[in-house]
């Protein structure tokens, strides 16, 4: 994935196909470039189109978990599934796709994977069962990864100067922050209107604009195509990944950790994974060159990426969980209270420019780390009362310190690569990013399911299959609660809420830990904000 070239006219029959490396010198060429490659912004604006619909799905079914569970009836790790596998889908794909888009065009990968998420997009809303969802969960996740890897690699090649790249990451970062946001929000409205699957149809006519605007506005590009491509090392990436967060998964659905369902993702991911980064130390043009994690900036920013994201997702998932669950809003109001998170990351996207050159990277991300741990030991104010306030306060906060963070780290990572590995940097920002995701939402989920499930299953006068029932999900136990006689269903209401909210406080504070961390490794990044062009070719 190393350095990038534009398709441009086709040459006629017997005349050897060179590689021509434009400067601003040279005039635009015909057809295409007038209407796509020759205005950045307009590309800029194009990218961040599709990085929000990738964006927007992997949040807006939070607020619908509740309609979903009482429709298909999953069970803990069904419903955990449903949730998870799209960021886990796209995380273990991104490599793959991102250096197919290197060999066959970005463009026309781009272009599949609209078509891809279109018809996915219809599947899941259509689904009749839980294992449906997955599946077609999936195969969204399989259209992300196609999309994704596009914005980055492309974003870095069109602004080479780095005041202006700045501000387009910002823009861009912005934008992946109220795409995360805006699931909920956007979730809650057509829940209130229409049914569960409605969250997945709005895709469609929104691919089916995509599709021409990005096949008429988008140049095509490739890149050096340096020796062959390693199908074999992007399978063993792929795999690998999803191994690791399987292992997770099986832990956070209660599954003992060493049993085989668990130590088996675990180990052969693990193996992968390691096979993986040996064999690409051996190529002599490797799919992703590892080199890059040798610059301390580099590999900081992208665990910066994964801690962010890991807050970020699992949070909100937690918390759309608590509005609806616990104080009884409904998915429209809860929609409506992340609305501040969602206004405080565009606020501190537009604002990262100006951050990042008056702070610097260093300060800048671990600023943004500290202000998000304050934000989230805040959360355990929450209770099973509602303080509407307080919650508007702190996700002011949260909003700000996580996009802070996200745009230092982003910025940090694609200055530090080289520009002729700009393609390998966006993969793997990006991998980092949905990797965070799907991580954070098994993670936070596990230790949330930990415990709550033991402050239910001790309920005096609840039989003990009802209880068992009821400690899968705090939705489960209020419907087993409404079927139960007084007083052992409003008991079991009781105790299953205020185990809720138990659950709530301990992966808040964990997340905090996890965020304090984030803080300290931010000291590897570079103090202060260098300025220059890079020469892109």
């Amino acid at each position: 994935m190393s350095g990038t070239t534009t398709a441009g006219p086709r040459r006629a029959a017997g005349v050897p196909r060179q590689r021509i490396r434009r400067g601003p010198w040279l005039p635009p060429r015909p057809g295409r470039e007038r209407g796509a490659g020759a205005n950045r912004w307009t590309v800029l604006v194009v990218l961040c189109v599709s990085l929000l619909l990738v964006a927007v799905d992997a949040t807006v079914l939070h607020v619908a978990v509740p309609a979903v569970t009482e429709d298909l009836r999953p069970g803990a790790v069904q419903l955990l599934w449903i949730v998870d596998v799209y960021p886990l889908v796209c995380a273990s794909l991104l490599i793959l796709f991102g250096t197919l888009g290197d060999r066959v065009g970005r463009r026309r990968v781009l272009l599949l994977g609209y078509g891809l998420f279109g018809v996915a997009s219809a599947l899941a809303a259509l689904a009749t069962g839980p294992d449906v969802l997955i599946g077609a969960r999936a195969l969204l996740g399989v259209g992300g990864a196609m999309i994704m890897p596009a914005t980055l690699s492309i974003l870095r090649q069109v602004f080479p100067d780095r005041r202006e790249r700045a501000l387009a990451v910002g823009v861009w970062s912005a934008v992946a922050a109220v795409g995360a946001a805006l699931g909920p929000l956007l979730g809650g409205f057509l829940l209130e209107h229409f049914w569960w699957g409605s969250v997945f149809l709005i895709n469609i006519p929104l691919m089916a604009v995509s599709l021409p605007v990005g096949r008429w506005l988008l140049p095509e590009s490739t890149g050096e195509r340096n020796g062959p491509w390693d199908v074999l090392g992007a399978l063993m990436a792929a795999f690998g990944l999803f191994g690791l967060v399987l292992a997770v998964k099986r832990l956070g659905g209660g599954e003992p950790p060493l049993t085989l369902a668990t130590l088996v993702p675990a180990v052969v991911g693990g193996g992968l994974l390691a096979l993986f980064i040996r064999r690409q130390r051996r190529r002599e043009h490797p799919l992703v060159d590892l080199r890059m994690f040798a610059r301390p900036a580099f590999g900081t920013s992208v665990g910066c990426i994964v801690l962010a994201m890991l807050a970020l997702v699992g949070l909100e998932l937690i918390a759309a969980q608590y509005l609806q669950l616990v104080l009884g809003l409904t998915p429209l109001e809860t929609g409506l209270r992340l609305l501040p998170l969602t206004l405080a990351a565009m606020a501190a996207g537009l604002l990262g420019s100006r951050l990042l050159h008056l702070l610097g990277s260093r300060t800048m991300v671990g600023l943004g780390f500290v202000l998000t741990a304050a934000a989230v030991v805040s959360l355990t104010a929450m209770g099973a009362d509602d303080r509407p306030t307080l919650l508007c306060a702190v996700f002011v906060l949260l909003g700000f310190g996580l996009e802070t963070t996200l745009f230092g780290a982003y910025e940090s990572m694609l200055s530090e690569a080289p520009p002729e590995s700009a393609g390998g940097a966006a993969a793997i920002g990006e991998t980092s990013y949905q990797l965070g995701a799907g991580i954070g939402i098994a993670l936070l989920g596990s230790v949330m399911n930990a415990t709550y499930a033991p402050g239910v299953a001790g309920t005096r006068g609840v039989p003990s299959e009802a209880a068992t029932a009821a400690s899968h999900s705090l939705g489960e136990a209020y419907e087993v609660a409404d079927r139960l006689p007084a007083p052992a269903g409003p008991a079991l209401r009781v105790a299953a809420r205020d185990a809720f909210v138990h659950g709530l406080h301990v992966t808040l504070l964990l997340s905090a830990g996890l965020l304090l961390l984030g803080a300290v490794a931010a000291l590897r990044l570079p103090r202060a904000m260098d300025c220059g062009s890079d020469s892109v070719e």
